[in-house]
């Protein structure tokens, strides 16, 4: 599993944002920046509509004054759901990354095998990166959300 001061690893991932869908690589997306990155089991679940997602759409402007330069989500879904995810919770200053076959989640040894939920899934974390290295690395216990969410991202910086 990826630990705090581990670099982010070079594997591909498809970004929505608002020029459309763009394939990027992990490491590159975070080189040279500050990247908060979290990651939800899935795209239009409860716990990821109703608080993960707002909570930072809600506090982007100011996770951004405090020298963030990125912020994205991470999921275990095609470019196709979270492009209409992003639309539809108005999550403009929120990339969107999508991980359709969790190789990502994978080389971070941070998925889980949710069975008929929806099979192989990203578990529900946060990451502070600086510059392609995780300098705070927050990771849910099974079925919790604490401290993943936005203000507790806001509240390490």
């Amino acid at each position: 599993m990826i630990r705090e001061g581990d670099r982010i690893p070079h594997v591909k991932l498809t970004m929505v944002d608002d020029d459309g869908t763009h394939e990027v690589m992990a490491d590159e997306l975070c080189a040279g920046k500050k990247v908060v990155i979290f990651a939800v089991p899935g795209a239009f679940t409860p716990t990821c509509s109703e608080r993960h997602l707002p909570g930072f759409i809600d506090h982007a402007a100011v996770l951004q004054a405090k020298g963030v330069d990125l912020i994205a989500c991470l999921a275990v879904n095609d470019a196709f759901v979270l492009g209409v995810w992003r639309q539809t919770e108005g999550a403009h200053a929120i990339k969107m990354l999508a991980d359709g076959g969790a190789s990502f989640t994978r080389e971070l040894g941070l998925e889980m095998e949710t069975g008929d939920f929806g099979g192989v899934r990203a578990r529900r974390f946060a990451m502070i990166i600086d510059d392609g290295v995780v300098t705070r690395l927050l990771l849910e216990a099974p079925k919790a959300f604490e401290v993943s969410s936005a203000e507790s991202v806001l509240s390490q910086l």
